[in-house]
């Protein structure tokens, strides 16, 4: 089954290489969004099964985008994986990829870290 992936994160050349490394995989559809203020609008237009989301965004963080999808009753179930360079590869595996109860992953994350991730989260439920 295709799983609906979006991508919030304000450089598009990461978001674009997000995209077409899940989407060559051929398990995940998947959506961009370079703006966080447009990241609920979207989602609720795409109704993605996780959406992978930058930390440090200029118009509106990650943490704010989180907190008005889990305040959204179509949405507060959605999976959120945050994608961050604040964390180091070596701090998300110490932790597991969890730090204050929230999934990271540290900047940049390769393909097959990105896919492990999605399958974890969507297999807690």
């Amino acid at each position: 089954m295709t799983k609906r992936i979006l991508v919030v994160d304000d450089e598009p050349a990461v978001t674009r290489m997000v995209k077409l490394n899940l989407e060559r995989n051929g398990d995940f559809l998947v959506r961009t969004e370079n703006r966080g203020s447009q990241a609920l609008a979207a989602a609720r237009d795409f109704h993605p099964d996780v959406i992978l989301l930058d930390v440090m965004m200029p118009d509106m963080g990650g943490e704010e985008v989180a907190t008005q999808l889990q305040e959204d009753q179509a949405l507060s179930q959605t999976k959120i994986i945050f994608m961050t360079a604040i964390v180091t590869h070596e701090e998300t595996e110490e932790t597991d990829h969890n730090i204050g109860g929230q999934v990271f992953l540290a900047k940049p994350a390769k393909t097959e870290e990105i896919i492990k991730m999605i399958n974890v989260v969507l297999a807690q439920e």
